[in-house]
């Protein structure tokens, strides 16, 4: 992946972050509004009245304004998990990784530098692009006569270093996402949690009989909210482990490639 190409890529991502975000707050407000605050879902046709018994969504709706908000944290990291499953998924290429890097390391002890740069075409994954960069500046230093061994060496171990800095920044983009997510989903329930045991308190605190309905309102507001926040929290920090153990993954792989190259042409300059 060229410089360019990979400007390109930050680009658009940072385009499809940002729409992803408002798409997810404008379709969180829609469902919150026309499907959990229809009339049907509440006793009387009334939205402003109690909930029918057992209907989840007049009850979701009962919890205020800050649900559509937490809707969004959560619809926003669904889209976010699709992102990073595709993302990875191409950056893996085809097949297995083991396999392609013993592939790899069986034609380098064989010196089938041709062979292993079109098994990288073929691969089509982030290890590959890694490698055949190498790989392209191993033949160029098969053929160069005025450097030094050392110098040799060097230059090698700075074109992975140069191709793998292109490909990890794409590898991680969107992860601060789902750490973000993780946080503010909890803080922002909370928010919603005390505001509902406000009103609910409110309710208590009126003179003679409790307002029965503003206290069943302002209970079920904190308990919606908080349901939401955890709920959010709990699937974006799988999510981020999960992705984050994957990049490692593939991160290990691509230093474990490159050592090996590095390693087989330092012996081959030895040999020669």
């Amino acid at each position: 992946m060229s410089k360019q190409e990979s400007s390109f890529k930050d680009v658009l991502q940072n385009v499809f972050a940002t729409s992803a975000i408002l798409i997810a707050l404008i379709v969180s407000y829609i469902l919150f509004k026309q499907i959990m605050g229809d009339s049907a879902n509440f006793e009387g046709g009334n939205p402003k009245g109690q909930p029918l018994q057992g209907n989840y969504l007049g009850i979701i709706y009962k919890g205020g304004f800050i649900v559509p908000i937490l809707m969004t944290c959560v619809l926003t990291l669904i889209i976010f998990i699709f992102e990073r499953t595709i993302t990875l998924s191409r950056a893996k290429g085809k097949g297995r990784l083991n396999t392609f890097v013993r592939q790899l390391q069986d034609l380098l002890a064989q010196d089938k530098i041709e062979e292993a740069m079109e098994a990288c075409d073929k691969q089509k994954g982030s290890l590959a692009n890694v490698m055949k960069a190498g790989l392209t500046r191993y033949r160029e230093l098969q053929k160069d006569k005025e450097l030094e061994k050392d110098q040799k060496i060097m230059s090698i171990q700075k074109s992975f270093e140069e191709a793998t800095a292109l490909e990890l920044p794409m590898l991680s983009k969107n992860m601060v996402i789902f750490s973000t997510l993780a946080s503010i989903s909890v803080l922002i329930g909370l928010i919603g949690t005390v505001l509902g045991m406000i009103r609910a308190f409110g309710a208590l605190a009126q003179a003679g009989a409790p307002d029965a309905l503003a206290l069943a309102t302002g209970i079920s507001e904190a308990l919606v909210n908080t349901a939401f926040g955890i709920t959010g929290s709990t699937l974006a920090i799988i999510a981020f482990n999960y992705f984050s153990s994957t990049i490692d993954g593939y991160t290990f792989k691509i230093d474990e490639a490159g050592f090996s190259l590095t390693q087989t042409f330092a012996a081959s300059l030895k040999s020669n």
